[in-house]
């Protein structure tokens, strides 16, 4: 019962590994050689778990999808208040900083879909999520009277998804000209006129 066990978490180490070696180094000219560095780990142990490449980097695909929405799923679960609902879900949407880890992931492998078919479905699943999680609490500020769209909800929540990914590839890009408190600021002001409420914007800290 032990030995799966050992299993699962030596295919962590090396997922967290992986994670590590992309943010430092990208994904061009990545090799498994990299990851089991990072994880202080020989090569062919790492080639056993995953015997390619593109077999380690699904599931680092899988894991940044899934610990991405999770964050932002869980954060808003227990706030009533609407309007704070959906500023945690804009904060969340956007990363912090340039060298934020989980989002360097993500859009590097992001930008690996358009050769694969299958980080292409993961990069889709992701957005739907997201779309579902922002659609959701439109709906709720909707049902209380406290939001009045002026357009379908799923419609605001795509724009606000893709308005997110836009400022976020900045971000990570080191745009000098976009600040996160600016660009999430951005994000409320458009969901503030479609949703005819006023929005408390963030200060920059």
């Amino acid at each position: 019962m032990a030995r799966p066990k050992r299993q699962g978490v030596r295919r962590s180490e090396m997922v967290t590994a992986a994670t590590t070696a992309i943010t430092k180094r990208g994904m061009t000219g990545l090799r498994i050689k990299d990851v089991a560095e990072e994880a202080g780990l020989s090569a062919g142990l790492v080639s056993y778990y995953y015997p390619s490449l593109e077999d380690l980097l699904v599931e680092v695909h899988e894991h940044a999808v899934d610990r991405f929405y999770r964050r932002r799923h869980d954060a808003v679960q227990d706030l009533a208040d609407p309007v704070e609902r959906l500023r945690t879900t804009v904060r969340l949407g956007i990363p912090d900083a340039a060298d934020d880890p989980l989002c360097t992931v993500l859009y590097e492998l992001h930008l690996h879909a358009s050769r694969n078919a299958t980080h292409s479905a993961l990069l889709s699943t992701l957005f739907d999520l997201e779309v579902s999680l922002y659609s959701t609490v439109l709906e709720i500020g909707r049902s209380q009277g406290v939001f009045t769209p002026s357009m379908p909800t799923e419609e605001i929540a795509r724009t606000a998804v893709s308005l997110e990914d836009a400022y976020g590839l900045h971000i990570i890009a080191r745009n000098r000209r976009i600040e996160p408190w600016t660009a999430r600021n951005s994000v409320l002001r458009y969901l503030g006129a479609v949703l005819s409420c006023s929005i408390a914007e963030f200060t920059a800290d």
